[in-house]
């Protein structure tokens, strides 16, 4: 469009007003120049672009109403007015407006922006004015005029972002329709549109703001659609800029590139034509971040709902299921996890999926294979029919997953979709038949070897745990009330909600269940008769009800409340297990005995079939001991019991003993079949099984004095040593028989031991071992003597339990016999006739039976810091397979809270295996310890009494006192040692430190200060035993320093220390600088550890000839004698 020249006013220039309206100056005030305006506005209204006449007329007034005067008016009245006028004049004199000035214009378009800014407010008296100056710019087009400016683009901004700015949810369609109208005309007839242009655009399509101005995105919306055809190319160049040519700067908005083609996708799919090819672009990029990225953009736009672009573009779809494969793990992480809601919108796609999802299903990743059992679940219990058959196998293969939270996820993942489809029909008889193969899957991973496999076993642990809870919660309330039952009540409560869902509600939602038992007599009836042993599964569920009913409000819609205690109804109610699903079982098992049942079908043998009926039913035995109570039932156990196979044999034993109790009083001929055999068992069984006999019998008869002496004394006289083979059951069974009646078998086991185990068995090498030089055999190749030998240790520590005092000093001696076979390796007749494997063997029995008797408290007292130090090195033991069992024993009985805390310091040494695995392993140890304690110590408030000997911390003077022993720790300057002790420090410190909790870090700082300022008292007059303890704790101030900064802080107690490894006295060591406030430079003993904490590398065990220096008790000659012998070996 040209532009005129200027258009002349008639008159010589002079302003012609329209009639009755005075001339409009500077002059005059503001009420009187709005008054005479409104006149002007009104005449432009009704001029039309016909009145040639009046348009010559009025030209001059038109011209003078652009004057600066006009358009820089303070007044806000006086400016909407004359941008009425201006609108107005452009409509009236269209095409060629009468002002020919490109800056005037500009000025002009400017000014009416501005005033367009005045319909954000609906509820102003003038808004009707705002309006009729929005739809005259709309309908005239005006704005179009600007195009032939040459910055016009800032006029269109200025414009796009006031209306985006000012549009609200109080402007009706007929608003939103003239921004529309106005902004498309722009855009549409213009000759393309700028990036800062549509910046102001799609700035509105972004979360942050979309979210402000929710108008906003829907007129940026509106518009997109509108206007696609013409802003499509735009677009494109924008992303093109972004994503293939890496142009950032081009726009503020490149850092939301992937939220915009999300967004604009679902405005319209035209919208990325040409944008598309660059995402499958980007899916190649060598980037994993950024190929992360543009999988969860494609992931939300294949899974959308109503989204076709999984057909309308193939070549994309192919490259993106490509990405199922990446090398990257997140990305995989990120295809599986889309892959759930891709089956839920789109079940078409569920075959391309299928293939590579089965992929996925044997990841190496835990995390990925988990995710793709709980997409094909999630799926399944929206719909059966989202997922075919071949997916519901996936989640059946991983049932066998080698990881426990893979194979719980899937077995749980199967258990809900049977729970849906079959138990409660949601779909019908064809989707139930679908599925109908799930329950007989779960149940036979009962087949499967693995313990951790028996998910029925846990599930039925669980709901005994809570059973046993709940009965106990039940008793408290028949107790007066107390500060103490409250207290205990607390306890029981916060253990109930940790075994449901979401804890931290079910706290809230136990204590209010717990209210209304207490207000509720009959609801605690009711759930006296749930748990009672007796309770069937028809009475459980008229329980369930009656309870549910109690709790259910009518007026509540949802109840949360109810939901959770009908969870906790659900775990603790006999819902499938009772005398008669027992008896069903049993028949079952009888079946396959007989040689009738199926099995074969099934896919088991007949063996197995019976060996894992059996398993199962031991489980149950332990979970529901009265269900068993028949005669029936315990037939078809006596004919297990004449059966060959070991462990059905042994299986059978158990159930007994779990559930016999009233055998003797009710079942007379059961019990006159069963002690013959339990007879033979114990004398002639396998070990196992005459272990289980003897404990049976201890159980379940009346005269087990009479039965057990039975046994013990022709067992006793027939011991011969020259026969190892047929040693070892009977001294299985006399171990523990003398456990079970130490009153009565304790005093004549004291001269078989003396005479027999001690002096013929263990102090006598009969035979001669395999000299092949392997640390480690298989059961099946260690020498009969040995297992004989290892046998009588196992014997010996049980008859001490069993006495459960040390008035003869028997453990003495014992314990004496245990440390000289750790000392001698093994070898405790140094005869050398004994071979490397069996030595291990015995090595191992040794330190597991010292450990055994620590667990006793008069034992525990009596043990010395050389025997503890003796055992806990059998950690650092030449033979993986000793490290490797010596650790689990270690961490079940510390986890159990059976040990002394001091055992958890023999985990420091841990840092000084080869192998990495054993590294980790020991980490996982002290990491599940450290929580037990620190929990047991939240859960039980009487434990604050005896933090001593639970609190973690406390474990730091046993670790730094057995270090300063190790045998390998001889010389305290030596960098190397230092390393060691380093790294076995840091080892537990850094589990320990993970948490300040009540400024933990600087009682450990006060605590290692504390230990400079006594001796040791296992050598306290050794002037080098004694610097190499204050040398450790040198080291562990360096390491608890350098682990935290809080550490100087003042103690929030004063520490205490075992008076049986530090002997506190007047004179003081040097405290290390570490402990002042100034912290001067590290001493040379620091300096040569003060390198970066690293864990340590792979280094080869070798045995060490050095003598160590390390003094031994001089009260006991023996004691001395072994400690020096011990530093022989490298642990």
């Amino acid at each position: 469009m040209e532009f005129p020249q200027q258009q002349k006013p008639a008159g010589d220039g002079k302003i012609v007003y329209p009639p009755g309206v005075k001339e409009i100056t500077d002059k005059i005030s503001n009420d009187e120049v709005v008054k005479r305006l409104k006149m002007v506005v009104k005449t432009y209204m009704d001029m039309d672009q016909d009145s040639e006449e009046e348009k010559q007329q009025y030209l001059g007034l038109a011209l003078h109403l652009a004057s600066e005067f006009f358009l820089r008016n303070p007044n806000k009245d006086v400016r909407l007015l004359v941008a009425c006028c201006l609108a107005d004049i452009f409509r009236i004199y269209a095409p060629e407006a009468p002002y020919t000035s490109h800056d005037k214009l500009k000025d002009i378009f400017l000014f009416i922006t501005r005033q367009l800014k005045g319909l954000e407010d609906t509820k102003s008296p003038q808004f009707n004015r705002y309006f009729y100056l929005l739809e005259n710019l709309a309908w005239v087009k005006s704005y179009n005029i600007c195009f032939e400016l040459e910055d016009c683009n800032e006029i269109f901004i200025q414009l796009f972002k006031t209306l985006f700015s000012v549009i609200n949810n109080s402007h009706n369609q007929k608003v939103q329709m003239h921004m529309m109208d106005l902004m498309s005309s722009i855009i549409m007839e213009g000759d393309g549109v700028t990036q800062e242009l549509l910046d102001t655009i799609l700035i509105n399509l972004i979360p942050a703001h979309k979210n402000l101005n929710k108008q906003a995105y829907d007129l940026a919306k509106t518009l997109l659609k509108r206007t696609v055809q013409t802003i499509e190319t735009c677009i494109a160049n924008f992303f093109n800029q972004v994503l293939v040519m890496g142009k950032s700067s081009v726009s503020d908005l490149s850092e939301h590139v992937f939220d915009l083609i999300q967004e604009l996708f679902a405005i319209d799919p035209l919208l990325l034509t040409s944008v598309m090819p660059q995402l499958e672009f980007k899916l190649k990029s060598n980037d994993g971040e950024e190929r992360l990225a543009v999988v969860r953009l494609l992931a939300k736009l294949f899974g959308a709902k109503d989204s076709e672009l999984a057909t309308q573009n193939r070549p994309l779809w192919q490259c993106f299921l490509g990405r199922f494969n990446d090398i990257h793990v997140p990305v995989r992480l990120e295809c599986v996890k889309f892959a759930s809601h891709c089956l839920m919108n789109h079940p078409d796609l569920a075959k391309d999926l299928t293939e590579y999802l089965k992929v996925r299903s044997h990841d190496p990743e835990e995390a990925i294979r988990h995710d793709v059992i709980v997409t094909i679940i999630n799926a399944g219990k929206k719909d059966l029919n989202l997922v075919n058959d071949q997916l519901l196998g996936f989640v059946r293969e991983r049932t066998l997953d080698k990881r426990w939270r893979v194979r719980k996820e899937a077995m749980m993942g199967l258990a809900q979709l049977y729970k849906k489809y079959c138990l409660h029909h949601e779909a019908g008889k064809e989707s139930a038949l679908k599925i109908s193969w799930i329950k007989d899957k779960l149940l036979h991973i009962y087949y499967q070897n693995s313990i951790d496999d028996k998910a029925l076993n846990e599930m039925w642990k669980c709901q005994n745990m809570l059973r046993g809870l709940v009965r106990e919660l039940l008793d408290l309330h028949k107790l007066p009330v107390s500060e103490a039952n409250n207290t205990a009540m607390f306890g029981k409560l916060m253990t109930i909600a940790k075994n449901l869902p979401d804890a931290g509600k079910a706290q809230d939602f136990m204590k209010k269940f717990n209210q209304v038992l207490g207000e509720d007599e009959k609801l605690r009836v009711q759930l006296e008769t749930l748990i009672s042993p007796t309770c069937s599964c028809k009475q459980a569920e008229l329980c369930v009800r009656e309870i549910t009913r109690k709790l259910t409000f009518p007026k509540q819609p949802t109840n949360p409340f109810l939901e959770m205690v009908k969870f906790l109804l659900e775990r603790i109610a006999p819902v499938h297990i009772d005398s008669e699903a027992i008896s069903a079982l049993v028949k079952l098992l009888n079946k396959s005995i007989e040689g009738t049942a199926d099995d074969d079908e099934e896919g088991v043998t007949p063996d197995t079939a019976i060996r894992s009926g059996l398993e199962l039913l031991k489980v149950l035995s332990f979970t529901h001991p009265t269900a068993f109570h028949s005669a029936e039932t315990y037939e078809s156990l006596l004919q297990c019991l004449k059966m060959e196979d070991d462990k059905v044999a042994e299986a059978a034993i158990q159930i007994f003993r779990n559930t016999g109790q009233k055998i003797e009083t009710e079942l007379q001929q059961i019990r006159s079949t069963l002690i013959p055999i339990l007879h033979q068992k114990a004398k002639r069984g396998t070990p196992h099984q005459a272990k289980q006999a003897v404990h049976c019998i201890h159980a379940i008869f009346n005269n087990k004095e009479v039965q057990l002496a039975q046994i013990f004394e022709p067992l006793s006289r027939s011991l011969n040593a020259d026969v190892p083979e047929q040693l070892i059951t009977p001294l299985v069974s006399l171990g523990h028989i003398s456990m079970l009646a130490p009153d009565q078998f304790a005093s004549p086991m004291k001269s078989i031991v003396a005479n027999f185990i001690v002096k013929d068995l263990l102090m006598n090498d009969r035979s001669i071992g395999n000299k092949n030089g392997k640390l480690w055999t298989t059961d099946e190749e260690v020498s009969p003597e040995v297992l004989a030998k290892v046998q009588a240790i196992k014997l010996l520590v049980r008859w001490l339990l069993g006495m459960k005092n040390n008035q003869s000093k028997s453990a003495n001696s014992t314990l004496r016999l245990l440390s000289a076979m750790l000392v001698s390796e093994g070898d405790l007749t140094e005869q050398k006739k004994i071979s490397k494997s069996d030595m291990s063997r015995l090595r191992l029995a040794a330190g597991g039976a010292i450990m055994k008797l620590a667990q006793e408290p008069c034992y525990h007292d009596i043990i010395t810091p050389e025997q503890f130090q003796l055992c806990g090195l059998v950690i650092n033991d030449e033979c993986y397979q000793v490290r490797q069992i010596f650790a689990q024993k270690l961490h079940l009985a510390l986890v159990k809270l059976l040990l002394p805390l001091e055992y958890l310091a023999v985990f420091a040494l841990c840092a000084k295996d080869p192998v990495k695995e054993r590294r980790a392993h020991a980490r996982q140890c002290l990491l599940k310890n450290i929580s037990v304690r620190r929990e047991y110590i939240k859960q039980n408030p009487l434990a604050h009494e005896k933090l001593v000997s639970l609190l973690p911390e406390y474990v730091v003077p046993y670790m730094i006192h057995l270090l300063a022993h190790d045998p390998d720790f001889t010389k305290p300057q030596e960098y190397e040692q230092l390393k060691d002790i380093k790294e076995c420090l840091w080892f537990m410190l850094e589990v320990l430190m993970t948490k300040n909790e009540n400024n933990s870090h600087a009682f450990l700082r006060k605590m290692v200060e504390n230990i400079k300022q006594t001796k040791d008292a296992q050598c306290p007059d050794d002037a080098k035993a004694n610097e190499k303890l204050y040398i450790v704790c040198d080291v562990a101030l360096f390491v608890i320093a350098n682990k935290s900064t809080a550490c100087h802080l003042e103690s929030p107690k004063e520490p205490v220390l075992p008076t049986k490894f530090f002997l506190i006295t007047n004179s003081l060591y040097i405290s290390s600088p570490l402990s002042s406030s100034t912290q001067p430079k590290p001493p040379p003993v620091l300096a040569a550890v003060n390198k970066p904490l690293t864990v340590p590398g792979r280094r080869i065990f070798t045995k060490t000839t050095t003598s160590s220096d390390t003094a031994s008790n001089a009260s006991s000659n023996s004691n001395s004698q072994l400690s020096s012998s011990a530093n022989n070996k490298n642990r």
